[in-house]
């Protein structure tokens, strides 16, 4: 049996704040129309322990600032954009900078900060909106977004996005929920056993952003083309301290939905399957928490997106979003147990 609830949790700046959640039998998701975020997942373990499995906030205000951005859709523009600059039809365009002199998650008050409406509460789900003005964080054109958050009898969680605009301008949205599948009873996630459906990810630069390299990940400590242990080569990056790349997905986005990922636990056999139809992924390791609240590494962020900083390098796929066009893509979480092995 699947059910869908609304509680009234009060008003930040005049505008009323929501949680929504999405039961069936072996699970249930919380969202607030704070940042579009997800608040919660409650899934089971091998022996039918709930536990909540991704990384949020226990006074639901605290979204407004939300620095680690728990939960929440991102946006205009997700991950980096060199300098907050690119060309638009030849002329330049210049973003907010507000991650050492790079375009981060949509900038200083992204979609992340900003309380969305919600439109409709369906039967499997909750559909929210956001109209972003146009020059919102330097931002041409007015982009109406749509995202869907439905939930299934099958533990499939589906993420859908839409957007139309009056201008020319970039969109790449994600979902930035942070997973740990033992519910944060170990406080670390390198012990979970990764795969990642990519064989090649993109190079970067010392600014964090791409430098037009498509690189193999074969035979480097990037690869989870076999299920590993992310703490075997979480060391291996220093200067992230951790994992912070973009994995170029298996498949074209004309195929549709493609399996992009597989994150297990084996001390409580949870397990999440990714798909979507974007051809990136970003794999982050919570590599900058300090431990007031959840430790270094003690979850791990799965983005499905556009490249990074693709408006400045025309071989990667377009991300500009034109009038008349529209922005469409779709995410799904799947959560299952498995009894052992996976």
């Amino acid at each position: 049996m699947l059910s869908v609830s609304s509680k009234y949790y009060g008003q930040l700046k005049g505008s009323d704040l929501y949680l929504i959640t999405l039961k069936n039998e072996q699970m249930s998701v919380t969202i607030t129309n704070l940042g579009c975020s997800i608040t919660a997942i409650y899934t089971p373990d091998r022996n039918g322990v709930m536990k909540n499995v991704v990384a949020g906030f226990s006074d639901l205000q605290q979204y407004e600032r939300n620095e680690a951005y728990f939960g929440c859709v991102v946006g205009r523009y997700a991950n980096r954009i060199a300098y907050g600059r690119f060309l638009l039809d030849g002329q330049p365009v210049q973003l907010s900078v507000n991650d050492a002199g790079n375009h981060l998650h949509g900038g200083f008050e992204g979609f992340h900060k900003k309380v969305w409406e919600i439109v409709e509460v369906t039967d499997t789900g909750v559909v929210m909106e956001y109209l972003s003005r146009d020059r919102e964080e330097g931002y041409p054109g007015n982009l109406r977004v749509k995202v869907q958050y439905t939930l299934d009898n099958e533990g499939r969680f589906s993420i859908q996005y839409t957007g139309m605009t009056d201008q020319c301008t970039p969109v790449n949205l994600t979902n930035h929920s942070y997973f740990n599948l033992s519910g944060f009873e170990q406080p670390l996630i390198t012990d979970h056993l990764l795969y990642i459906n990519a064989y090649y990810y993109t190079g970067k630069n010392e600014l964090n952003v791409p430098d037009g390299k498509i690189l193999k990940v074969e035979g480097t400590p990037l690869s989870f083309l076999q299920p590993k242990r992310i703490g075997a080569d979480i060391d291996r990056f220093p200067a992230d301290q951790g994992f912070d790349h973009n994995y170029v997905l298996n498949g074209k986005r004309e195929d549709g939905i493609v399996p992009a990922a597989t994150l297990y636990d084996p001390l409580t056999g949870r397990q999440l399957r990714v798909f979507t139809d974007q051809p990136g992924l970003q794999l982050y390791t919570a590599n900058l928490w300090d431990g007031s609240l959840y430790e270094k590494h003690g979850a791990v962020a799965l983005e499905t997106q556009a490249f990074p900083d693709s408006p400045n390098h025309p071989q990667f796929p377009g991300t500009i979003l034109e009038p008349g066009s529209t922005y469409e893509t779709c995410t799904i979480y799947e959560f299952s147990v498995l009894k052992s092995g996976v």
